[in-house]
């Protein structure tokens, strides 16, 4: 039963980001907010939960994560919603939300249906859903053809936007018909990148200090140019004269070994995107700034400068990239090779991992890290030393795990079944509280605190309850996890000192989380899955390990 007194919120959502700039989310929220001022109910601007720029495929939106972390803290009442399509494009996801407000005590209430008033309103819902997402199937197809149809007949309106050099000219100022023309500035130089790559032989990294020598600004207004800009710009077909449609697709997500330095685990995108087949991709023509001898003569020396310098190599080179981050900074730390002139004549079989943010070009000639740079073969042999020394005595880890457990035994915690009951005698007591306030038998200055406060407590009792089911599961995963790499470590022991480069990959990546290097030492988290290499070292669930601290490699 909904009151005065009642605490609403509103969600709203807008798939693309060209929604969220012309601003069409504001229609939703002023239909919801009408909606809750004829229901007499009062909306706080903190329950107003909006997602712009957000596909409805995909439950991982930051508006929605803070509406289901209200909803489990129980301090919601009623929630409206536009439509089903605005809360998940998936009738999957949408049962899943609906139960999940259900269970928390939320009336959701759709704009253009009711819900759950009769089975024949509920087979409703389920139809409206499954539509929901067959028509965001049949619009992504639909939109696919269309700019597919529209990019062999010339149309530029297809692609993302102009690149540098160029300036798109819109259908209204083109009388029809989208083009794109030449920016002189810009593209004078484009032609001179294009001029130091195949007619002198430079390098990436010596265009990119040319340009800051220069004080030529970036595409995008900066001091200083990243590699990754150039290298798109020399690769980039529409200088000659043919720009592509389709040169990329988005797949399934593709495992990573950990995220980047300052982003969340799950991004916006729920796919990777991948390069497709140069038949696949259809060219349109645009004005030319390069000539295609000069843009081949580009590719050719791109070519020898990756033959000279061997990057096409430096995955089979160094055991630990993409495992080793900063202890500092954060950021990752990748394999650098020897010079010639560090050499001194002399011939050495090893390379030096190297912390990203103690590269001054990256960030505009200015360090932002000071950490030291390792050697790779004393920090390949000190990490695998220390995954062999695991391996030849997996029950360290079982002790490990009973440290933890001990510990969080002293702290006091409670399991799930008992803080199941206290849940249920604090919500039995709410509704006592409800019912003695609607009979009369509480006045409203005695009944707010008191039904506050068994909220409040309520709200800290499932947090717990979240806390202790998640630890249950940890404990369950982990004991499993401990018998799993007894038995990987009993297969395993007799080759570990023979395992060739690639075997030593394999097993590092399926054990070893990350390698932290600090300034005085070297700190290996492992990570122990349930199933080791049944689906690949960087899927199921893992539990974090933080061994003992290396000395620090030199």
């Amino acid at each position: 039963m909904t009151t005065p007194q009642s605490r609403a919120a509103i969600y709203a959502r807008v798939s693309s980001q060209q929604q969220a700039d012309a601003n069409t989310i504001a229609s939703q929220v002023e239909a919801l907010r009408e909606r809750v001022r004829a229901d007499g109910l009062k909306l706080d601007s903190e329950f107003c939960f909006l997602d712009e720029g957000h596909s409805g495929a995909t439950l991982l939106r930051p508006a929605l994560e803070r509406l289901r972390d209200q909803t489990a803290a129980g301090v919601l009442d009623r929630l409206y919603v536009h439509s089903p399509d605005r809360l998940a494009r998936s009738y999957a996801y949408q049962v899943l939300l609906l139960e999940e407000f259900r269970r928390g005590g939320i009336e959701v209430v759709f704009l253009n249906r009711p819900i759950g008033r009769s089975p024949e309103e509920d087979l409703l819902l389920q139809v409206q859903g499954m539509m929901a997402e067959y028509e965001r199937a049949k619009i992504a197809e639909r939109s696919r053809r269309g700019k597919r149809h529209a990019a062999r007949g010339g149309s530029v309106n297809v692609l993302s936007g102009a690149p540098y050099g160029y300036r798109y000219v819109g259908k209204l100022a083109s009388g029809g018909k989208a083009r794109y023309e030449l920016h002189d500035e810009h593209a004078a130089v484009v032609r001179q990148i294009f001029n130091w790559i195949g007619v002198d032989g430079d390098s990436i990294g010596d265009v990119c200090r040319r340009l800051q020598e220069r004080k030529v600004p970036s595409s995008k207004g900066k001091t200083f140019w990243d590699r990754k800009t150039v290298w798109g710009i020399l690769r980039n077909p529409a200088y000659v004269g043919r720009a592509e449609f389709g040169k990329t697709r988005v797949g399934p997500a593709r495992p990573k070994i950990r995220p980047q330095r300052g982003r969340p685990t799950h991004g916006r995108r729920t796919g990777s995107t991948d390069e497709t087949a140069a038949e696949e991709r259809v060219s349109i023509p645009v004005p030319a700034i390069v000539e295609e001898a000069v843009f081949a003569a580009v590719a050719e020396q791109l070519r020898a400068n990756r033959k000279r310098r061997r990057e096409s190599q430096r995955g089979a080179k160094y055991l630990l990239q993409g495992l080793v981050a900063c202890g500092g900074c954060g950021y990752a730390y990748y394999g650098k090779p020897l010079s010639r002139s560090s050499r001194k004549g002399k011939t050495r079989h090893y390379a030096y991992y190297r912390c990203i943010g103690t590269d001054a070009y990256r960030f505009g000639g200015q360090r932002v890290c000071k950490n030291k740079q390792c050697r790779t073969d004393m920090l390949d042999k000190a990490v695998w030393d220390d995954v062999c020394a695991l391996l030849a005595d997996p029950d360290r880890v079982k002790r490990e795990y009973e440290t933890r457990r001990s510990q969080k035994r002293l702290k006091g915690t409670r399991p799930s079944d008992q803080v199941g009951k206290l849940i249920a005698q604090v919500r039995r007591g709410i509704a006592r509280l409800i019912d003695a306030y609607e009979e009369g038998l509480l006045d409203k200055d005695e009944f707010e605190p008191r039904v506050k406060e068994a909220r409040s407590r309520l709200a800290r009792l499932q947090g717990e309850a979240e806390k202790a089911t998640k630890r249950e599961s940890e404990e369950a995963e982990l004991t499993a996890a401990i018998g799993q790499l007894e038995g990987f470590a009993a297969r395993v022991q007799s080759g570990l000192q023979t395992a060739d480069w690639k075997a030593r990959r394999e097993i590092l990546r399926a054990l070893v989380k990350r390698v932290e290097v600090g300034t005085d030492a070297v700190k290996v988290v492992y990570k122990v899955d349930p199933r080791p290499f049944d689906q690949g070292p960087e899927r199921g669930s893992s539990q974090d390990c933080g061994r003992s601290d290396l000395t620090a490699v030199g």
